[in-house]
C-alpha cells in the first residue's frame, strides 16, 4: 500500500502593521532582506521603500501590513549615502561587482576633486546605467546588458542636494551624498571620474538616511533573529511614520465618520493640499486632500471591524 503523501505545514501569517528600520547587510538583495524580515514577523504583507543594490548596505525601511499604503512618501523621500569611489578603474556594472573594462591614471588632487563637485549639485541630467531595473520594451535594462545588446538610455533629471568629500586616500574617495528619488550613485561615481579625466566605479555604498530616519535607528537581521516576537514587535514604528513630513490635520467625529465612508467632509478655510489626518483621540485616519473647502480621502488606514455608524 502506498503511504499517504504528507503536505508541508504552511507557516501561519498574521496581521502586523508598522514600519521596521532595517540595516541591510552587503551581499543580500533588498527583496531577500524583505522576505527574511517578513518571515520573522509572520507578516501577511510587506514591502520595502527604495531598493538597495546587493553590494550596498545600510538603512532599508520596511513597511508591514497597513503601512504599505503609505510607503510612497519614503520612496519619494531624500536619501543620504556614504559612497566609496575608486578612481582609475571602470567596470561593466559601474560598481565593484562588475568586470574591469578600463583603467586610467589618477592624475588629480583632492583640490581638483573638490573643484568639480559643485557642478554635480542641484538638478542634473543622469543617464541610467546599463545594469538597471528600468524597463525598455517590456524588459529590464540589465537583461539587455547581460545579452550584450545596446539599447537607448535617455538621460533623466535627478536632484543632488549635497556632495562632499569625507576622506581622500588616492585613488579612493569617500563621499557624502544626499540626493532625491531615482539617483544612481554608481553613475555619479562614473561621471565624477570622467569629469576629472579619468574613470571610476563605486566600490562601496552605505545608505545612512531615508527621509526623517537614520541608520543609527535601524536593526540588523541577525539581531532580529535573536529576539522573541514581542521584542520584534516593539521595534515597529506606527503606520503613519512614513508621513511625518506631511502637515497634520485633526478632524472631529462627524468629519472622521464621513471620510471613513468615502464621503466629502466640510473644511471651510482649510489651505489646499494633502494632510495626514487624525480623528478625536489621535486615531490615524489616513491621507486626505483639501480643495475648495472640502476634504476627500486619498488613502485610508485600515479600521477594525465595520465603519462607525
Amino acid at each position: 500500500m502506498t503511504a499517504p503523501s504528507v503536505r508541508p505545514i504552511r507557516s501561519v501569517r498574521r496581521r502586523v502593521d508598522g514600519v521596521l528600520l532595517l540595516d541591510k547587510p552587503s551581499g543580500l538583495s533588498s527583496n531577500a532582506a524583505l522576505q527574511r524580515a517578513k518571515r520573522l514577523f509572520a507578516a501577511e504583507k510587506a514591502g520595502h521603500t527604495g531598493t538597495l543594490d546587493p553590494l550596498a548596505s545600510g538603512l532599508l525601511p520596511l513597511c508591514l501590513g497597513d503601512a504599505t499604503k503609505f510607503a510612497q512618501s519614503l520612496l519619494d523621500a531624500e536619501k543620504a549615502y556614504v559612497a566609496t569611489v575608486h578612481f582609475g578603474v571602470a567596470t561593466t556594472t559601474g560598481d565593484a561587482e562588475g568586470e574591469i573594462v578600463d583603467e586610467k591614471p589618477v592624475a588629480f588632487s583632492r583640490a581638483d576633486l573638490e573643484a568639480v563637485l559643485p557642478s554635480f549639485i542641484g538638478r542634473i541630467a543622469q543617464v541610467p546605467p546599463r545594469y538597471a531595473a528600468l524597463k525598455y520594451q517590456g524588459r529590464n535594462y540589465y537583461e539587455y546588458a547581460r545579452a550584450g545588446v545596446e539599447i537607448p538610455r535617455v538621460a533623466r533629471e535627478v536632484d543632488i542636494h549635497a556632495l562632499e568629500i569625507l576622506e581622500w586616500v588616492p585613488p579612493t574617495a569617500v563621499l557624502g551624498v544626499a540626493c532625491g528619488k531615482g539617483t544612481y550613485v554608481r553613475v555619479l561615481a562614473e561621471d565624477l571620474g570622467a569629469a576629472l579625466g579619468s574613470c571610476a566605479h563605486l566600490a562601496a555604498l552605505v545608505r545612512t538616511r531615508t527621509g526623517p530616519f537614520a541608520l543609527e535607528q535601524a536593526v540588523t537581521l541577525d539581531v532580529l533573529e535573536q529576539m522573541n516576537p514581542a521584542e520584534r514587535d516593539a521595534l515597529l514604528l506606527p503606520v503613519d511614520a512614513p508621513l511625518v513630513g506631511m502637515p497634520r490635520l485633526d478632524v472631529d467625529a462627524a468629519r472622521a465618520r464621513a471620510l471613513e465612508y468615502g464621503q466629502e467632509a466640510a473644511a471651510p478655510g482649510q489651505a489646499p493640499g494633502r494632510y495626514r489626518c487624525y480623528a478625536v483621540g489621535g486615531r490615524f485616519l489616513g491621507v486626505v486632500e483639501a480643495a475648495g473647502g472640502v476634504l476627500c480621502a486619498v488613502r485610508l488606514a485600515r479600521t477594525d471591524g465595520t465603519a462607525p455608524a
